[in-house]
């Protein structure tokens, strides 16, 4: 198949960390024998882009460029502030430009909802395939707090056919589309050969961590979904009521870094509270091995990568009950919380690591989570709405 991904999010030279299960998504699908074009709008700001941080890292992205063998394009469009819908659909508009002025795909993936999904509309006009991809946020947040879901379910009704990466997510997907059990779930894979059981304390003389430390990690964008102060004060709960020689981790970057360490040194908890940065998978997977749990607080979610990598790991996690955490996580002792309240959260991290579950047993909860049934489950669906386009039934 010749498959065109219109997307908002997938790495860069410049952010190289970014939507990295995008790029193992598709490049395992070209791997597959398919043609794989990666089309991804980048915005341009109507004033200087210095005057915004956000808006200069995109400007730096390069318009085009080649990773493992994908050519990623990213044209420019104007986006404007406070103007969601007319941005997303100068985004779609840029990147069916590129997929209809030459040859034509046969199937277009809106991979990340929004604003990709609008291109729906332009699919049906052009009586092309096209699937949309939800991840979390782009459904989520999209559908609520951004008051986008009109939109979003339009969208879904022109394409007739979407997944995500969560059964929770394909569920507010249906129902946006009033088509009960039409998404399919296609999780995200995890690469079992690198996040894999490794010796714990060889990793950590690797990494320079004291063997009697015990070692909590948040993995993760520092951004108000994924809550890291709620991390933090959960920690602190836990320290103050055990006092254990213990260290937090944040690996990642993101606006609430500052906040993170002023609410840390308030506390007088700096030496315990370490921001290492975003990390490379390879080296990631090494922090995995060292820990002795993660620590994720999210207040939305789709399935997260990062616990899956986790228990591949061998490592315990302590979670909010968010989205599709659950799906992974659901059975296991003292790992899903049912509040937001830092002094439960901190409880049960002192369960878990009190009485850590077996190594292999977590690693075993997730072996069948391949990116081979990723990658087959996605073709079907992609071949069934190819086939649809070109005169089936729905």
């Amino acid at each position: 198949m010749r498959i065109a991904v219109l997307t908002s999010l997938y790495p860069s030279a410049t952010r190289p960390h970014e939507g990295l299960f995008a790029e193992r998504r598709w490049s395992g699908m070209r791997a597959r024998g398919h043609e794989v074009r990666i089309v991804q709008p980048v915005p341009r700001a109507p004033f200087p882009v210095s005057l915004v941080a956000r808006y200069g890292e995109l400007a730096a992205m390069p318009e085009r460029e080649e990773r493992v063998g994908i050519t990623i394009e990213r044209p420019r469009y104007l986006h404007l502030p406070r103007a969601a819908r007319g941005n997303a659909a100068r985004f779609a508009t840029r990147g069916m430009e590129l997929f209809t002025a030459n040859t034509r795909p046969d199937v277009v993936v809106c991979d990340y909802a929004w604003p990709a999904a609008v291109a729906a509309h332009a699919c049906a006009r052009e009586k092309l395939a096209c699937v949309i991809s939800g991840r979390g946020s782009d459904v989520l947040q999209v559908a609520g707090e951004a008051g986008l879901g009109d939109e979003l379910a339009s969208a879904l009704k022109a394409a007739g056919h979407w997944c995500a990466v969560s059964q929770d997510l394909v569920r507010r997907m249906d129902e946006l589309a009033g088509a009960p059990g039409r998404g399919v779930l296609v999780a995200n894979g995890v690469d079992l050969e690198l996040f894999a059981l490794r010796d714990r304390e060889r990793t950590r003389a690797e990494l320079g961590v004291d063997p009697k430390l015990a070692l909590v990690l948040v993995v993760g964008h520092l951004i108000e979904r994924k809550d890291p102060l709620l991390a933090l004060r959960s920690f602190l709960a836990w320290t103050k009521s055990t006092a254990p020689f213990a260290k937090l981790v944040f690996i990642g970057r993101g606006p609430l870094e500052a906040a993170v360490r002023a609410e840390a040194d308030t506390a007088g908890m700096q030496h315990a509270v370490e921001l290492v940065g975003e990390k490379p998978p390879t080296e990631l997977a090494r922090w995995y091995a060292a820990a002795d749990a993660l620590l994720l607080t999210s207040s939305r979610e789709g399935r997260p990568n990062v616990v899956l990598e986790a228990l591949a790991s061998g490592l315990p996690v302590v979670a909010t009950r968010a989205g599709g955490t659950a799906e992974l996580l659901e059975g296991l002792p003292h790992a899903l919380a049912g509040t937001r309240d830092p002094d439960e959260i901190g409880r049960l991290l002192a369960l878990t690591l009190s009485s850590r579950p077996n190594a292999a047993t977590l690693h075993a909860r997730v072996e069948p989570l391949s990116w081979r049934a990723s990658f087959e489950t996605l073709e079907a669906l992609l071949e069934r709405a190819l086939a649809e386009s070109r005169g089936g039934a729905r």
